[in-house]
């Protein structure tokens, strides 16, 4: 009897080839592209495209400056051609890792009975099973929602849309919002509630003023129609097409007769990524939670690690999150505000990637908040070209309990444009 992972997203990709390394005999099943979400429709699309969007950006920051001239057309359709040729590239990469650690990877539709898992027409018994099925987009109930665009469109639209509307106050709707606005198009984000509710409200006005400068944004906005070539709303009507960015639910339906959900259709599990039964296990995006590729990566090694016999718990502490735009935002978010928080922030310092934005004065901005008494740090938000990795390694020192008073000894690599440890170091 083997192991069966359904699921080859992160979680299930990276669970099964922990499997496969820990010696046991794995059966990865994928409805339709091996990587998931990531690669296919989510990040790494937003990642790709958003390459081009800073260099427009910065040809045109250049060319203000008057030493860079020239036109430059963006092939839209060509675009979107390599980066599907890319991704063919990868899955392939990805479906040789897991079967060099000998795991069989079988493409189809997957159908869990007790414990039996069908498959092309072949079935086959598991000693355990590993849900990793992801989520899709939620599809709000607004009247001509056909007529809208998901997330996952947008590498099948034939062109630049002249003017664009977006749904949804989330990271993804403001990624998309900021592409298509370094690409020229006329750009609406038409928001429920808040946008960015993730955010202080420091960083949130940083974003607004230097980031989506070029974004019309509607806050406390109701959609009430959406037609092919046009929005209507509580704050008028808006031509353009319209992408539909107002969150995920979770694909549970494959065991939603087996297992106990949440009340939001997610797959309950304990703190091992083990279900109500004893031989299922889910992770990912599928169990709810945070929706983060690196997150789901650490529920799936957890969830095979237990499966394996050994025994593992996950831990949610300081979990860093990122907005891809023109500059990284990135953040550790813990609400932890009491009356004994100080916060100490400090522009971007000048070096990489910021250099020719100290003639504008957009070089981003750090800002740390922490325990007066007991020194601990509590919040991070940080808006460099270096906040990805700043933001990592911040997690890292906070999860072993690095103080403020304990960062003497970090050296940084330089030239970069790093204000975490200047913070730390010299202004506390």
């Amino acid at each position: 009897m083997e192991n069966i992972v359904i699921g080859s997203g992160p979680a299930g990709r990276v669970g099964s080839i922990e499997l496969g390394k820990l010696g046991e005999d794995v059966i990865l099943i994928e409805k339709k592209h091996i990587a998931g979400t990531c690669l296919n429709e989510g990040c790494m699309v937003i990642c790709a495209l958003n390459d081009i969007s800073r260099f427009l950006n910065n040809k045109q920051k250049y060319e203000n400056h008057g030493f860079i001239k020239g036109n430059i057309e963006l092939d839209y359709k060509k675009l979107t051609e390599k980066i599907k040729e890319t991704q063919e590239k990868l899955r392939k990469i990805e479906q040789k890792e897991n079967e060099s650690v000998g795991n069989n990877v079988i493409f189809g539709e997957a159908k869990v009975e007790g414990d039996t898992v069908t498959v092309n027409g072949e079935s086959f018994n598991f000693k355990n099973l590993m849900v990793a099925t992801g989520g899709r987009p939620l599809i709000p109930k607004i009247e001509g929602v056909e007529n809208g665009y998901l997330s996952s469109d947008i590498l099948n639209l034939k062109e630049i849309p002249k003017k664009l509307n977006i749904i949804g106050g989330g990271i993804i709707s403001v990624e998309i919002a900021n592409i298509f606005s370094s690409f020229g198009s006329e750009v609406n984000i038409f928001v429920r509630s808040k946008l960015l509710k993730e955010l202080n409200p420091k960083t949130k006005r940083y974003i607004l003023k230097n980031l989506l400068n070029k974004v019309n944004i509607y806050e406390h906005s109701d959609v009430l129609e959406i037609k092919k070539d046009k929005i209507i709303t509580t704050k008028g009507e808006f031509e353009g097409i319209t992408f539909i960015c107002t969150g995920r639910v979770p694909n549970s339906e494959i065991v939603k007769d087996i297992v106990k959900l949440n009340p939001d259709n997610s797959i309950a599990t304990d703190n091992m990524m083990k279900t109500n039964i004893d031989n299922i296990y889910a992770a990912g995006d599928v169990t709810g939670g945070y929706n983060l590729t690196p997150i789901a990566r650490m529920e799936g090694i957890t969830a095979a690690r237990n499966m394996a016999g050994l025994s593992q718990i996950v831990k949610y502490n300081n979990i860093p999150q990122s907005i891809t735009l023109d500059m990284p935002v990135s953040f550790i978010n813990n609400n932890k505000n009491s009356e004994n928080t100080k916060s100490i922030s400090i522009p971007g310092l000048a070096g990489p990637e910021t250099f020719w934005n100290i003639l504008n004065g957009h070089t981003g901005f750090t800002e740390i908040n922490f325990n007066e008494n007991t020194k601990e740090i509590e919040d991070v938000y940080s808006i460099s070209p270096s906040s990805l990795s700043d933001i990592a390694y911040m997690t890292l020192l906070m999860n072993i309990g690095v103080d403020m008073e304990e960062f003497d000894e970090f050296i940084e690599v330089h030239p970069n444009t790093d204000a975490v440890s200047k913070i730390m170091k010299y202004m506390y």
